[in-house]
């Protein structure tokens, strides 16, 4: 159970709704939207619809990031819970909709419940970890950032029509159980959202993501 903090009296109380007008929050927000697309499509078996919202949920978490270094004039306030923000919706965008993926595919079959939960629990403490310690004295993670497990999975589910459903989903399953271990191993990794040329070839693989799982649409 979290206990209550006190405030912190550099930081001045501002209505809570009116963080909604920062831009990279909007952003934010904007990622999670995608990611409730992507759970509902998940969880009703439309799976290309599912992979374009799980991609577009990276694409604006790594987007609010590169707006807000380069916007000035926000304040510590706006910093600080731009940050619960997203640690929040990244718990959702690459802990439980990855969970769910697995547990969809597998027809939700209870033996795919224990990959499901070491995903999520492996992704909480990946990222309680990274919100008590940041980056590594080098300016890397440690461990592989939670975000790449939805960039590779989307990418991994491309080859879903070449194998049987049961035979793919066991291999969505070591893959995520793969991707869990990475998450909280002790490898460090390059911060590859920060840099506005990662952002811009996240985008071209965005959209063509947002191509080839929209031509198996229609």
């Amino acid at each position: 159970m979290t206990t209550e903090n006190a405030a912190d009296p550099q930081l001045p109380t501002r209505p809570i709704l009116s963080y909604i007008k920062d831009l990279p929050n909007i952003c934010s927000l904007a990622g999670l939207g995608c990611t409730l697309l992507a759970i509902y499509f998940l969880i009703v078996g439309v799976y290309a619809a599912a992979m374009i919202g799980m991609i577009w949920a990276v694409a604006f978490d790594w987007a609010d990031g590169l707006i807000a270094r380069r916007m000035s004039g926000r304040t510590g306030a706006d910093q600080k819970f731009g940050g619960q923000l997203d640690l929040l919706i990244d718990i959702v965008s690459y802990g439980v909709t990855p969970a769910i993926l697995i547990l969809s595919y597998a027809n939700f079959n209870p033996a795919f419940l224990p990959v499901a939960f070491i995903m999520l629990v492996f992704g909480v403490i990946r990222l309680s970890y990274f919100s008590t310690f940041g980056l590594s004295g080098d300016a890397k993670y440690t461990g592989l950032a939670i975000d790449n497990n939805s960039i590779i999975l989307v990418f991994i589910f491309m080859f879903s029509g070449f194998v049987d459903r049961p035979v793919f989903a066991i291999i969505l399953a070591a893959s995520g159980l793969c991707l869990a271990a990475l998450n909280v191993s002790q490898i460090k990794t390059p911060k590859l959202s920060g840099n506005p040329v990662n952002v811009a070839l996240l985008a071209i693989y965005t959209l063509a993501v947002s191509v080839f799982y929209g031509w198996t649409l229609f």
